[in-house]
């Protein structure tokens, strides 16, 4: 921690207590202490100074945790104890962690689980262009112009976007592989039905360097080093403005 100490919006951040939005939710609603002091947006943290969450006391957790969830369909991608297929009691860490951006409820595969808010913004902030990778099942043959039209760019009205040129090829009949660098609300399944198909199935396979690979759906292992060095050095020139997981995360 710096000298002068940190905003307690990015405290709570990186000690695993909730995203830096929810953070200002919070601070807003009277919810953190610092000292025994309601905080204030923009509040700094000390060494030392004590700091409450909702009643609990909280502590800066040193070790960093990410880890890598076969997330399968119908949980969901929050912390929110008020939904009961919620990932966290899902998963059931002993440790706290959330869910680095979403996955659609009716969507499958990986979904990275951290305590380091600083990671989850630089990784899902769509300016910086990271890449997820998916493996899509139609209701029909895929054709070339459909491949074509969803790798052009495909206007979404009722988002007021037009999506992103991005890569896309077949991989079977009715199967197709796509790469995206953004993560709007829902947005392979709005692309297919632009053109007029259904998505069956929806499976993420890749996020940044870290694969699904052979894990097993409902399990969750933790990123190697190796990952993890390979993904600091991809993030290394990538803004950590903070991002809102409605909007940028919300699933496909």
């Amino acid at each position: 921690m710096e000298e002068t100490g940190i905003r307690i919006n990015k405290f709570l951040s990186e000690a695993g207590v909730c995203s830096r939005r929810e953070a200002d939710r919070q601070i807003a609603e009277g919810n953190v202490t610092v000292d025994g002091r309601t905080a204030e947006v923009g509040t700094r943290v000390l060494p030392g100074q004590s700091v409450t969450f909702c009643g609990r006391e909280v502590s800066k957790e040193e070790e960093m945790i990410l880890l890598a969830l076969y997330k399968p369909v119908g949980i969901v991608c929050t912390a929110e104890k008020r939904e009961k297929n919620n990932v966290i009691d899902y998963v059931h860490y002993p440790k706290r962690v959330y869910p680095v951006g979403r996955l659609d409820k009716d969507s499958e595969g990986l979904l990275l689980l951290t305590n380091n808010g600083d990671i989850v913004n630089k990784m899902m902030r769509a300016g910086n262009m990271h890449e997820k990778e998916y493996i899509v099942t139609v209701n029909r043959p895929v054709t070339d112009s459909f491949l074509r039209g969803l790798a052009g760019g495909v206007p979404l009205r009722e988002l007021g976007v037009t999506t992103r040129k991005c890569k896309v090829e077949r991989t079977g009949k009715c199967e197709f592989r796509i790469i995206l660098t953004q993560g709007l609300n829902r947005q392979i399944r709005r692309m297919c039905e632009y053109f007029g198909y259904r998505v069956v199935k929806l499976v993420r396979v890749r996020i940044m360097n870290i694969e699904l690979g052979n894990l097993e759906k409902g399990k969750y292992r933790a990123v190697t080093a190796e990952e993890y060095g390979k993904l600091q050095k991809m993030l290394r020139t990538s803004s950590n403005e903070m991002v809102f997981p409605r909007q940028e995360g919300k699933g496909k």
